[in-house]
């Protein structure tokens, strides 16, 4: 690793206030309409990827000690977000629905853009969110999930991701070869039977049936059915189907992610049902600066599964003999994902790379491709 800094501070918390951007080009854009609706994804994927190229990568490391009181700038981006959110949502949609200068194709790009920024934005503070401990916290975790419908992503991923990442009973471990566009109807099916497979087990081990009210699922329910209500009050069938265009393109969103992130690592089988402990060598990590800004260091990811209840600022970047590096920030390599030739171009020589230097004692990798159906129902 790389030497720590010691002193947190409001500059530095700053940049990671960077998301705060994408919530107002969605109030230009509806305002302006024409080609502005387009803003949004431009800024996340291509302005995002150019300041990468000018500011270079992020090597430092914040004191992994640094106790809780030193962050608090760090957290208030997290806290702020979800309302800012659900009024950006809904003030958006009240807005073009009654504006007349939005045609339905500027209706759907504004909606586009917003399921950008609650795919981008939303869901990566929710996972953030959902890792704490303070029950706060965690609510709004939920809550933001609840505003693209894929509350169960809380369960997927506590319950099974960090457990089993980079074994066959892992969903969003992408498969050595696997393409995205099979990767994704795979996971939107599997991820929600493992995540409510999770929960009953969970129950069953306190002899508790499913339907208990303790489970969750209930309150991912609610929450959802509230926001599809909400959209229903304020635009009928036009605001349901706003509503639903930015909840899929958000998971697309975190999809991408996900495939980005662990594609082609696996954790050594030891026999008898039993893998390594997860290490930062099994998820791609990436330094660089201005995307992490904006994803709040999800990026280096590495860190984050080795040391899950780190919270964003303290999360450590490693060295490429200790994490394997991607060669570009998430929007590029999430742009490259959508292409497949592109992606085993330049993702496939790099999986056979790690697997020599860290595995070289496996020749067979066939039975570590992953399972269909990962957990029990």
């Amino acid at each position: 690793m790389t030497d720590k800094k010691t002193t947190p501070s409001l500059a530095k918390a700053l940049p990671f206030w960077l998301p705060l951007i994408l919530p107002a080009l969605v109030w230009l854009s509806a305002i302006m309409g024409g080609w502005w609706v387009v803003m949004v994804p431009l800024a996340a994927w291509y302005l995002v990827s150019i300041l990468d190229a000018a500011t270079g990568l992020n090597l430092e490391n914040l004191d992994p000690n640094t106790p809780e009181t030193a962050l608090h700038w760090y957290r208030v981006v997290t806290l702020i977000w979800p309302p800012l959110q659900f009024v950006t949502l809904f003030g958006a949609m009240a807005y073009a629905i009654n504006a007349p200068h939005l045609g339905t194709w500027e209706t759907i790009g504004l909606f586009f853009g917003v399921g950008v920024m609650t795919g981008t934005i939303g869901i990566n503070f929710s996972h953030e969110l959902m890792h704490q401990r303070n029950r706060l916290e965690r609510w709004l975790g939920d809550i933001l999930l609840a505003m693209v419908l894929y509350s169960h992503f809380r369960s997927e991923h506590l319950l099974v991701h960090h457990i089993y990442v980079g074994t066959p009973k892992d969903t969003v471990t992408a498969r050595y070869n696997e393409g995205f566009h099979r990767f994704f109807p795979r996971v939107l099916r599997q991820s929600l039977i493992s995540a409510f497979a999770a929960e009953k087990n969970l129950l069953s081990r306190k002899n508790l049936p499913w339907k208990d009210r303790r489970n969750p699922f209930f309150r991912y329910w609610a929450l959802q059915a509230l926001m599809l209500a909400t959209a229903a009050l304020i635009g009928g069938w036009a605001g349901l189907g706003l509503f639903l265009l930015q909840a899929f393109v958000a998971i697309w969103q975190l999809e991408l992610v996900n495939y980005v992130e662990h594609y082609g690592l696996t954790r050594e089988h030891l026999g008898n049902g039993k893998y390594e402990h997860v290490k930062p060598r099994h998820s791609w990590n990436a330094s660089h600066k201005a995307s992490n800004w904006l994803l709040i260091n999800l990026q280096r990811h590495s860190d984050h599964h080795y040391k899950p209840d780190r919270r964003f600022p303290l999360l450590q970047n490693y060295d490429p003999d200790e994490a394997p590096q991607l060669p570009y920030g998430y929007p590029i390599m999430t742009m490259a994902a959508m292409v497949p030739p592109i992606w085993r171009r330049v993702m496939n020589p790099k999986v056979r790379a790690w697997r020599k230097a860290n595995y070289p004692q496996i020749t067979d990798w066939q039975p570590y491709k992953n399972a269909t159906n990962p957990l029990p129902r």
